[in-house]
């Protein structure tokens, strides 16, 4: 999973997980383990699936920017408008690639 060094180092820190700058995200196990928690907490901050994954990679303060200023929706209906081309592309392939595993393996 992709996460910033920053990002990362937080994560580890609230959830009392040992950390080394520039070594610990290039441990698969680790780097899963830490974006799989980021990820868990975007869900429980944003309570939406299309919104948490937009905060993945636009970070949750833009996000929260973008629900405030009327931008997007806080459910997630309007995924379409997110500003950021990166991560408004980033959201469609995500869940356009859940379905496909999802129609896969259920």
């Amino acid at each position: 999973m992709q996460l910033m060094d920053k990002t990362a180092k937080e994560v580890a820190e609230n959830e009392v997980i040992e950390y080394e700058s520039g070594t610990t995200l290039y441990n698969p196990e680790k780097n899963i383990q830490l974006g799989v928690i980021y990820y868990s907490d975007l869900l429980e901050q944003f309570g939406n699936q299309n919104v948490a994954l937009a905060a993945y990679n636009a970070g949750s303060g833009n996000v929260s920017k973008w629900i405030k200023e009327g931008t997007i929706k806080a459910d997630g209906s309007d995924i379409e408008n997110i500003p950021f081309k990166e991560t408004n592309l980033y959201v469609r392939k995500i869940l356009r690639d859940y379905k496909m595993y999802k129609l896969l393996y259920t």
